[in-house]
């Protein structure tokens, strides 16, 4: 906002005090933040914000010296300044960001910058469901009517610009773009599409509400023909009846939204059955206490990491890994472990120190969001370092370039460790009237590997719904065979 100001020749004293002041007291705030720390000044991410500080202070200080000397020493003296700092300061930068003093763009901030650098370079981070673009539905979900007053508000700023309304302009065009490229960025466009709606929804009001008021006759001949409009105050009043209604079903929809799509626990899932009675899947929690009571204190869990906080919380175990993602190379093995072989995931395992492996299925009661669902994402994090140079996407894809778990399946994904684990024993269920035993609810197809065993696991619990499997790994045989 401050930078815009600059360049639109709309920079105050006014403005550099509250940056000034806002910048010093909000970066030390932060900083006393334990998790923090230092970061705020040595981040790339906040040096931008450095840079419009340092900026605020230039330009300060060529408006005083601009006042005490004259064009021509000021002209000189300015150009040499400038031509100093401007040195020194890339020097610095680059030194320091060379010597590692300042840590370079993370991950997150190259993907809104490029919305396909996560996918090519860092799967991990596109794998994360609140990292992926966010499709009209949700906009129109999340947003309703808001959607369609955001761009008359944009208009109304700009026909009244001020300082204020440059921040609410920068603020929404930015905000909209980069809740585009990630979802989870809908909670930064929420607050600027109320206050430009809101500016769009009171200017309409403004203008339509006048026209319902009785006017008083006046012999101006401009006002005579404003009069003479036909159904003027008709054509308002129902304008105005019409807004009254979006924003009270703006309303409405919100609270549904609320209670229907936030405020259910990701951990209890429900459904509506054909009567209309709701179904309650508790089978996250069955599996968790079930790890807390049955197993060993000390025994280490591997899943993949969506579940490693819920795990860590309320089963009290340790796990491989968790939702905290930073380390992308344990999260690879992870991924190598469950694209690979029983064999080659024995070894893995060994390796992690793994006593008990869990899988989220969802083809008995069709929950779309388990393991088989996210397993390609999977192969390619497993895949995306040097360990895991040999596992290839495409191996697990058919011949024709498809992801299935059928018999046209391919033999990699076939004799994987995860096809295994989710799919023991689970071609001699029926799932469905008129359907086959092993026909997948999710994937709608008959799986293609029913007759096996598994070598190196052993079944130790399935809950209820079959939406959590939990696996024990076997110990190492007492002899060779």
């Amino acid at each position: 906002h401050v930078l815009a100001l600059m360049v639109l020749g709309r920079f105050s004293a006014r403005v550099y005090v509250a940056y000034s002041t806002l910048y010093c007291v909000g970066t030390i705030l932060s900083m006393q933040i334990s998790f923090v720390g230092f970061q705020p000044v040595q981040s790339s991410e906040h040096m931008l914000a450095l840079g419009t500080f340092g900026l605020c202070q230039l330009y300060a200080f060529a408006q005083y010296l601009r006042q005490r000397l004259s064009p021509a020493n000021f002209e000189l003296l300015f150009r040499a300044l400038l031509t100093t700092l401007l040195g020194t300061l890339g020097t610095a930068a680059v030194v320091l960001t060379l010597t590692g003093k300042i840590s370079p763009w993370t991950g997150r901030f190259y993907s809104l910058l490029d919305p396909s650098y996560a996918k090519n370079h860092i799967p991990i981070i596109a794998s994360v469901s609140e990292h992926q673009p966010t499709s009209w539905s949700s906009f129109y979900f999340d947003l309703q009517v808001l959607v369609f007053l955001f761009p008359a508000g944009l208009y109304f700023c700009f026909t009244r610009l001020s300082d204020a309304n440059v921040f609410i302009i920068l603020y929404g065009v930015l905000s909209i773009y980069f809740a585009g490229v990630m979802v989870r960025l809908m909670l930064v466009l929420a607050p600027v599409m109320c206050i430009v709606s809101g500016v769009a929804a009171s200017s309409l009001l403004s203008l339509h509400v006048k026209d319902i008021e009785p006017k008083v006759e006046k012999h101006d001949k401009k006002k005579k023909h404003e009069n003479n409009l036909v159904f003027r105050s008709e054509v308002g009043a129902l304008f105005v009846c019409v807004l009254g209604c979006l924003l009270v079903s703006y309303v409405f929809h919100c609270t549904w939204v609320t209670s229907e799509a936030y405020s259910s626990p990701s951990i209890v899932l429900s459904a509506r059955a054909h009567d209309g009675a709701r179904i309650i899947f508790d089978d996250f929690r069955e599996a968790y206490t079930w790890l807390k009571m049955n197993t060993a204190e000390d025994a280490k869990v591997m899943s993949w990491w969506d579940y490693g906080y819920q795990i860590t919380a309320m089963a009290n175990r340790t796990v491989i890994v968790d939702n905290n993602t930073w380390n992308n190379t344990h999260i690879s093995r992870v991924g190598q472990a469950m694209a690979s072989t029983e064999d080659k995931a024995y070894e893995i395992m060994r390796e992690l120190d793994v006593d008990y492996v869990l899988v989220i299925f969802g083809g008995l009661v069709g929950y779309s969001s388990d393991d088989i669902n996210k397993f390609l994402w999977m192969v390619r994090i497993g895949g995306s370092t040097d360990r895991g140079a040999h596992i290839k996407e495409a191996d697990y894809y058919t011949p024709a370039g498809e992801f299935r778990v059928d018999h046209d399946g391919s033999n990699t994904l076939l004799n994987c460790l995860m096809y295994k684990m989710s799919y023991y024993k689970f071609g001699l269920v029926y799932t469905e009237g008129g359907r086959p035993p092993g026909f997948d609810r999710v994937r709608g197809a008959e799986i293609g590997n029913k007759d096996f065993n598994l070598d190196v696991l052993e079944e130790a619990y399935t809950t209820e719904h079959w939406l959590v499997r939990i696996y024990k790994v076997k110990p190492l045989p007492n002899r060779g065979v």
